[in-house]
């Protein structure tokens, strides 16, 4: 008997975030040993978390509230979409979506930090949506669907075939959870710059969205991942728990590079490895 996709949804909805937390704690933890250091308590984030939401409210401006909760709606949106197996496609136009609200949110106040910071938003945009459409791409050349459904069906995993656009996914997740060498756009762990990009002028119970964002869009990246071994489900967890320890070591030791940088590297290699996969699949299928 299957569940009803409404209370599937309600589910997720309150546990992803639990997900999302605990893996921030467990990010503060390992980078704080990696430098030598014991680090915080593993529940840290949610006691940041709710002491933020406890704090007065203050906006430089009207919109900014406004596009903070759109960057949080597109998010669970997508979370949703990936959640009740719906098209992938739609997935990556939502999560699309949620970038340009964060960044609208940086424009929408005064402070010419903030405005860097979503200039630079848009670069790590610019640098990880073609990717992402090309791995949507790959799966229907693959699978001859958009459908998540189709694909956790399928007994073949689809990183027998797609593994190049996989290796580019790991850049995507270098960049969306703002790890070095890409942590260009906020300075997230706070270790290379005084001042906080985008997220300047954020804060209080707002910073607590972006956070509980965030927390959104680790799970639903991760999800991601484990799409590419989603039958049997453990592996592709396992999969996805390793890419993400590695993401964290990949974080310690590299130092932040450019802008222009991440976008030529993520154009020049993760990009070139998506259409290369993608004209194999169309190929061998031809032929």
């Amino acid at each position: 008997m299957s569940m009803n996709p409404v209370l599937i949804a309600i589910i997720a909805v309150i546990v992803a975030p639990l997900i999302g937390g605990l893996l921030s704690g467990i990010d503060r933890k390992m980078t704080a040993r990696l430098q030598g250091r014991y680090g915080p308590p593993l529940l840290q984030p949610f006691y940041d978390f709710f002491k933020l939401l406890g704090k007065s409210k203050i906006a430089t401006s009207r919109t900014q509230f406004v596009w903070i909760i759109a960057y949080l709606v597109f998010m669970i949106a997508a979370l949703v979409f990936l959640v009740l197996l719906q098209d992938l496609l739609l997935l990556v136009f939502l999560l699309g979506f949620a970038g340009i609200s964060f960044v609208l949110a940086g424009f929408s106040t005064k402070s010419p930090y903030s405005h860097f910071g979503a200039n630079r938003e848009l670069l790590q945009i610019l640098s990880y949506e073609p990717i992402l459409l090309f791995f949507a791409l790959g799966v229907y050349a693959q699978n001859g669907s958009f459908m998540i459904s189709d694909i956790v069906a399928n007994n073949t995993p689809l990183l027998t075939g797609l593994w190049p656009i996989f290796i580019a996914l790991l850049v995507v997740l270098t960049i969306k959870m703002r790890k070095s060498p890409f942590d260009i756009a906020t300075s997230h762990h706070a270790h290379q710059e005084l001042v906080k990009g985008i997220m300047t002028e954020i804060s209080g119970p707002y910073y607590a969205l972006v956070i509980l964002t965030e927390w959104y869009e680790l799970v639903l990246l991760l999800g991601l991942v484990v799409l590419f071994w989603a039958n049997p489900l453990w592996v592709g967890l396992l999969i996805a728990f390793a890419a993400f320890i590695l993401e964290l070591l990949i974080d310690n030791i590299n130092a932040r590079m450019t802008g222009g940088w991440m976008v030529r590297f993520s154009w020049a290699i993760a990009l070139v490895f998506c259409v290369l996969n993608i004209f194999y699949v169309y190929f061998k299928g031809v032929l």
